[in-house]
């Protein structure tokens, strides 16, 4: 119905939906789009806000006319070497590619979303680029910790802020049933353990980012299952277990990339066996859009999406 909807990623909600709907879904570089007016940046840098789009051209072209620091900023991205628009369709290069079906959080991985980024890497090499198998390593069991304490430390100020300007307490009626458990989550953390999550994400983001000075991209599944029935991710589900499940395998190859604040796509290059579309995740060195617009635009030339639509029963 639109050639680009407006999204943000906090762990991979914008190469999630854009995964499991068939679209081009690019994360920016953390700080590339401003925050502001009212905020310099969204779960403790996590966060960051552009677009679901058909084509690779309209994402590029909405990046230029939105990315810059605001006035007051607390940081920002590097400056692109040209507008983002330009490098759609300009040679990527023989990139060197890592090829990661293994998620970051503890798991099974759908056979054919794995098949899909095996794929992928098969399509990059045919276009010339060199692929080898290769993960970051990191310490996974600290950086999940980390990352649930920002979020839930981040949900509490938001809904304590919004109850405030309504004059009101915050009550269980206001929210969802799995948001009222994340909010009495956070009751179990201190601000020492808040200090100490910002630390692991940071040192987690250095590791990521020495494993990419030896490669241009790295490709994984975007999501380590086909979509979910609808419900299954409602924040009402009375079913908390596989509400749980669901989550992990939507964000468990997608939410590093936040924490290092690298940017990263999903490309809809594959379809599952059962007609639903499926993501592939490219991710490159900080403040590297540019090459991901290329490989994308090449991507999109070499297997074109546009005129994809699901199989209807």
């Amino acid at each position: 119905m639109l050639p680009m909807a407006h999204a943000t990623d906090g762990g991979g909600s914008i190469r999630i939906p854009a995964s499991a709907c068939g679209l081009f879904g690019l994360k920016p570089t953390r700080a590339r789009n401003p925050a502001g007016p009212d905020a310099g940046e969204g779960w403790s840098g996590a966060s960051i806000a552009h677009a679901v789009t058909w084509s690779v051209r309209d994402s590029a072209a909405l990046l230029d006319a939105t990315a810059g620091p605001d006035v007051g900023d607390p940081y920002w991205a590097p400056p692109p070497e040209r507008p983002f628009l330009q490098e759609v369709g300009r040679e990527p290069g023989r990139l060197r590619v890592a090829l990661n079906v293994t998620p970051w959080m503890p798991g099974p991985v759908d056979p054919e979303c794995a098949q899909a980024a095996r794929d992928a890497a098969r399509l990059c090499e045919s276009l010339g680029h060199h692929v080898e198998e290769a993960r970051p390593q990191i310490d996974e069991a600290a950086w999940g910790l980390a990352r649930r304490i920002i979020i839930v430390a981040s949900l509490t100020f938001a809904l304590e802020t919004r109850a405030a300007a309504l004059g009101r307490t915050l009550s269980q009626d206001d929210v969802e049933r799995i948001t009222w458990e994340r909010l009495q989550e956070a009751l179990l953390f201190s601000a020492a353990d808040y200090a100490r999550a910002i630390h692991t994400v940071h040192r987690t983001g250095r590791a990521v980012a020495r494993f990419l000075e030896g490669y241009d991209v790295l490709l994984t599944p975007t999501m380590a299952r086909p979509p979910q029935p609808l419900g299954v991710l409602s924040l009402s589900n009375p079913d908390s277990e596989a509400f749980n499940a669901a989550g992990t395998a939507a964000v468990g190859f997608t939410a590093l990339f936040n924490s290092s604040g690298h940017p990263a796509m999903s490309v809809p290059l594959a379809m599952s066996q059962s007609g639903l579309p499926l993501g592939v995740q490219f991710a490159a060195r900080f403040g590297d859009e540019a090459t991901l617009f290329r490989l994308a635009a090449q991507l999109e030339a070499a297997q074109p999406w546009r005129d994809r639509r699901p199989r209807l029963p």
